[in-house]
């Protein structure tokens, strides 16, 4: 089975099989992002795609660097969910950053990678969202506690 696809860059009509990578998109987000909420918020990892047709899947794939709790509670944890838009698409991480004392703790990275059938032609944003779970003592969460890079791919794939 082919698609077609029209409108390429000076060429029309290319056939690609089914299962064919179309495009790759790669985000990188470096800055430390945290949070005390107990419902999520943007991470800051995200990226924009515009697939070539609704047939397409996109194949997304993230690693979150970093995970960090700070010092005022015991327990904390990070609760992460992949979006399309504003829709929780995937949830793929409850990181247990329990200490059992009110010290900094790094956790190691946290990664997915998850198939979406978004159906559409328009632009599409994939982002990541985080919150704190099972927290004490109003910890925080947060990622790239270090200094690290979080990314996000999303590659198109021929339906």
């Amino acid at each position: 089975m082919t698609t077609t696809i029209t409108g390429a860059t000076g060429i029309d009509n290319i056939k690609a099989a089914t299962g064919a990578v179309l495009q790759v998109v790669h985000g990188n987000y470096s800055s430390f992002t945290g949070t005390a909420s107990d419902t999520m918020v943007d991470t800051g990892i995200t990226a924009n795609i515009t697939p070539s047709s609704t047939s397409s899947k996109i194949l997304v794939t993230v690693h979150a660097s970093g995970p960090y709790k700070n010092t005022t509670g015991t327990l904390g944890g990070i609760d992460m969910n992949i979006v399309r838009g504003s829709t929780p698409i995937h949830s793929f991480a409850i990181a247990n950053l329990y200490t059992g004392t009110t010290i900094q703790y790094n956790g190691t990275p946290m990664s997915a990678t998850m198939l979406d059938s978004p159906s559409t032609t328009s632009a599409t944003t994939y982002k990541v969202q985080f919150k704190r779970y099972i927290a004490t003592g109003g910890s925080s969460v947060g990622i790239n506690a270090s200094g690290e890079t979080s990314t996000i791919t999303l590659m198109e794939i021929a339906g």
